[in-house]
């Protein structure tokens, strides 16, 4: 039986594209119909000629690529649309490349997927590609945020081994083109250094990394670039166990990444950065994994990264859209080590933009994960909202210190049989029918 549709006030809380990216990608993952209004309701235009909230650019690819993958169908997937109907209608993973796509209003469940080509080597299925392509530097890592959950825990195929051992996935490579260095968005440095550390090495995600193939401004002259991510996804029949973020450790590195007009630039800032940074830190390691000319005066970039002893990493930067001098290079260095100090006084596990991100991972693992955000932190109305997205479509509940006993997500399930199982039983806690510790 058809679960029935979640509906969404597009204006709750931070009412901007984080409710639309979550919501739809719980959608696509579990198969539960979704309905949003008054998408982006929140945001302001950013010109008097141009409308407030709606679809953007970016965010009506990530939402094509999902109901393409899933062979949803959809109302209101059109650019500016302030609402929409998404209701994935296909559990089988398309590999049919370079079909056209039908009109949105007849998209249906008989739409052949085209997000997927295989790629072979010997006659064996070796890896799976995809492409996303902006025509503007919309940003590309909040298209990965739309995507990744699906791409990390649909059930995609997998390779059997030649010595009878447990299988693999299939590995998948997705390029996306837009922007690698946008503003109010994170930055391909923070999901290199901050966001994938984390995944992988604190929360066991098999695989990941991102390569950047061209670099993409929204600041100086808008400029269109393309990251190529790699991904191993979860087996099918897999969960994710709950995680605990706590005991951060001591801080042992500083990793330093500058992005700057030229040689010069840089190195008045990265001064600029070692003399703050040994102030507070004498005894830190201080490494610089990224140097780049950017080739123009309104484009400057710093990223600092904190790795501690017990593998957390916590990260603060600055985009900087505005013409350059000696007095920048100050106000940037002063204002980026500050800022990363005061999220390391609060001696949590993760900075304020992590915090928002773990949500949907919280959401789907199995048993309560606790993400320490540091002393006097209340969660961010990011974080906020996507708590709340996922309350709305997998009837789970966040306590006041932000743990969460997640569904505990079954890679390949048919959670829509499992939601109408739980909507026909007598209402007791719907968990504990579940059996999770």
């Amino acid at each position: 039986m058809p679960s029935e549709t979640t509906s969404l006030d597009g204006r709750t809380l931070e009412g901007g594209g984080q409710l639309l990216r979550l919501a739809v990608s719980l959608s696509a993952l579990t198969y539960l119909p979704v309905h949003i209004w008054d998408i982006r309701a929140n945001r302001a235009a950013r010109k008097p000629s141009q409308p407030a909230g709606g679809l953007k650019p970016a965010h009506l690819a990530a939402v094509e690529w999902l109901a393409e993958a899933t062979r949803a169908e959809t109302q209101g997937m059109t650019k500016g649309s302030t609402e929409l109907d998404f209701t994935p209608s296909q559990r089988t993973l398309g590999t049919a490349q370079g079909q056209s796509k039908p009109p949105d209003h007849a998209r249906s469940k008989d739409s052949q997927p085209n997000v997927w080509g295989d790629v072979y080597e010997d006659a064996e299925l070796i890896r799976k590609d995809s492409h996303i392509k902006l025509n503007s530097p919309g940003s590309v890592c909040l298209i990965l945020q739309a995507i990744l959950p699906y791409l990390l825990f649909h059930a995609h195929e997998t390779i059997p081994r030649q010595d009878r051992s447990a299988a693999t996935s299939v590995p998948l490579q997705i390029t996306i083109e837009g922007g690698t260095n946008v503003s109010k968005s994170p930055s391909i440095e923070y999901i290199d250094q901050v966001l994938i550390p984390m995944l992988v090495g604190k929360l066991g995600i098999p695989s990941m990394t991102a390569k950047v193939i061209k670099r993409g401004w929204s600041s100086g002259r808008a400029d269109v670039g393309s990251v190529q991510l790699d991904v191993t996804p979860f087996v099918p029949g897999s969960k994710l166990p709950a995680f605990h973020f706590q005991d951060r450790g001591e801080v042992i590195r500083m990793h330093v990444s500058i992005l700057a007009t030229d040689a010069s630039a840089r190195d008045r800032l990265r001064s600029k950065v070692v003399e703050k940074l040994l102030a507070r830190y004498p005894e830190v390691e201080i490494v610089f994994p990224i140097e780049e000319d950017t080739n123009n005066g309104a484009r400057l970039y710093l990223l600092i990264v904190a790795e501690t002893s017990n593998g957390y990493r916590l990260g603060r930067d600055c985009l900087w859209d505005r013409k350059t001098n000696n007095a920048t290079m100050k106000t940037v260095a002063d204002n980026v080590v500050k800022q990363l100090g005061q999220e390391l006084e609060r001696g949590g596990c993760v900075d304020e933009y992590m915090q928002d991100q773990l949500v949907v991972f919280q959401a789907l693992a199995e048993g309560r994960s606790v993400v320490d955000s540091g002393k006097a932190r209340h969660a961010t109305l990011h974080t906020q909202t996507a708590r709340w997205v996922a309350e709305q479509l997998l009837g789970l509940s966040f306590d006041e210190q932000g743990t969460c006993r997640g569904c505990a997500f079954e890679v390949g399930e048919n959670f829509v049989e499992r939601e109408s199982q739980l909507n026909a039983d007598p209402p007791i806690d719907r968990f504990d029918q579940l059996k999770i510790s």
